[in-house]
Formats: structure tokens, C-alpha cells, sequence
């Protein structure tokens, strides 16, 4: 059987759309019982936030997992707690994506350029960063690429680094643009309620 493409997925997923603070906000259900919520700025249409929640095998709903965007930070846990929690010293990797790249950002990484190793390796279909000093090692896929089934290619790559942070950007294919483009044509025509509504239109 032919795999359904990501774009129609999506299409034929049930959405549900809100506006809020300046944030075009949608959630998916798909059939499989995945949710995914994404959050759009309405006056760039950037992407700010995707991320997705899973049932366990026992139906549970399990926590949402951010794919983009800054990583949620557990409500229990506040600063003057005495719960043992990861040191804010440790390297952080998010991502921030802009209109045509994929981008990640790793702060916490006080080290010189040189000393940073950032490549691609499509066997494994996955980003490497490393580093001479053996001091940070970091391996992770590109769900997009995935989703979309497009394999990775080293020449889109690129890393920069700027006030401890490392900055690797992969230049967007021309599949992921288009797809883009298509399905915020899509979400533009959802009737996305505004601020305060609780009965949101779904599609």
C-alpha cells in the first residue's frame, strides 16, 4: 500500500483552531489518536511551537513532547523547591525555526567555533555535533524530513556560534517550502476563535 503523504495526513486530520495573544494556535487529531498542536505568530506566520502527545499501549494519554520551541518547564517544579532538578549551567538544545531553515540552538556551549564538529549523516538520518574537546556530543533526526520521507543532504548544513550558544541551521528542501506554504493556505480558511470563545470550530 502507497504511503500517505504528510500533507494529506494532515488535511484529513480533525483541526481545531484558536486565536490568541497574538498566536494563531491549532490542534490536530489524528486518526491514530496522536495529537498535535502547533502555534503560529499571525503576523509573521512563523512557526513557534509544535508538539505532539501520544496514548500508551494501556490508552493512556501520555505528557506532550515538544518538537519546536522552547522545552516545557514541569509546573511542580519551582525556583525556590528543594527537588532535585538539572543544573541551568547544563547545554540546552531547542528549536527555533525560520522561514526557510530548520534551526537549533544549543546554549550553554562556551567554547570557540573550531572546536565544534556539526555534520550530517543520512545512514543513520540524523544530525552529529561534537566537539575536539570531547566536551558536548549531541545526535538528533529531523522529524520534518522524516514525516516527508526526504533523505538528508550535507550541503544544506551550516552552524554558527555566538554567545555560547551554537546555532545549526539545514536549509529547508523545496518539498518542505511548498508543503508549508500549502497547509498555511489551509489554516488561513479555518475560523479560528478568538480569545475567551471555549466552543472552538473544528474542520
Amino acid at each position: 500500500m502507497a504511503v500517505q503523504s504528510w500533507i494529506d495526513i494532515l488535511k484529513s486530520s480533525k483541526k481545531t483552531a484558536l486565536i490568541h495573544d497574538g498566536k494563531r494556535k491549532i490542534h490536530y487529531l489524528f486518526t491514530d489518536g496522536k495529537e498535535m498542536a502547533e502555534e503560529y505568530d499571525l503576523k509573521t506566520d512563523e512557526l513557534i511551537v509544535r508538539k505532539w502527545r501520544h496514548k500508551s499501549t494501556l490508552g493512556v494519554q501520555g505528557s506532550w513532547q515538544v518538537e519546536v520551541g522552547e522545552p516545557l518547564v514541569s509546573a511542580a517544579v519551582s525556583l525556590d523547591s528543594d527537588v532535585i532538578k538539572e543544573s541551568c549551567c547544563n547545554p540546552v538544545l531547542m528549536r527555533k525555526d525560520t522561514k526557510n531553515s530548520f534551526q537549533w540552538r544549543i546554549r550553554n556551549l562556551p567554547y570557540p567555533k573550531d572546536v565544534f564538529s556539526v555534520s550530517a549523516e543520512p545512514s543513520e538520518r540524523c544530525i552529529t555535533i561534537k566537539t575536539s574537546n570531547k566536551k558536548y556530543y549531541k545526535k538528533f533526526g529531523v522529524p520534518d524530513l522524516d514525516r516527508s520521507q526526504l533523505s538528508l543532504d550535507s550541503s544544506s548544513l551550516s552552524f554558527t556560534h555566538a554567545n555560547n550558544t551554537l546555532i545549526v541551521s539545514y536549509k529547508k528542501p523545496k518539498e518542505i517550502l511548498t508543503l508549508e506554504q500549502e497547509l498555511l493556505k489551509e489554516l488561513k480558511k479555518m475560523k479560528g476563535n478568538t480569545e475567551g470563545d471555549v466552543d472552538c470550530k473544528t474542520q
